[in-house]
């Protein structure tokens, strides 16, 4: 998306998926996209389907969505790691990257976001050499 990440910004929120996944066998992803007609959330979980993110071993899948015309934003986790997260956990994570995006920090609130993730996913879903692999592209998906 022209003007909201520069490329600068965008490998490093590639490089953040990539630490996050080091230590988890979870997997993250980014999607932008201009608009969202109708709830944000919705739309993830369609987008969440499309990336085929319910398709990992574990059920462990973290998507962050966000319609940036719209300014509508969104996290999806699998049934896997929402088995095992506090109840409020998505939408506390959602709030602070919803103050950045206040502040036009857009890299450094999905950065936090990703973190964040990556933080839950590693308790509860931790690496093993002998048998993770990447699942899924680090890449940011534009929709």
């Amino acid at each position: 998306m022209i003007g909201f990440l520069s490329k600068a910004e965008e490998q490093r929120l590639v490089d953040a998926i990539g630490r996050a996944e080091q230590n988890t066998s979870g997997e993250i992803r980014v999607h932008l996209e201009a608009n969202c007609k109708g709830s944000s959330y919705e739309r993830a979980i369609e987008v969440f389907f499309m990336l085929e993110m319910n398709k990992t071993s574990a059920r462990n899948g973290v998507l962050i969505y966000v319609a940036i015309k719209d300014h509508k934003l969104a996290i999806l986790g699998d049934e896997g790691i929402n088995k095992v997260v506090p109840e409020h956990f998505w939408e506390e994570n959602l709030h602070d990257m919803q103050l950045h995006f206040s502040m036009s920090q857009y890299a450094e609130g999905l950065e936090r976001a990703i973190e964040h993730a990556g933080e839950k996913l590693k308790q509860y879903f931790p690496y093993d050499r002998g048998t993770d692999q990447n699942e899924l592209s680090d890449a940011i998906s534009l929709g």
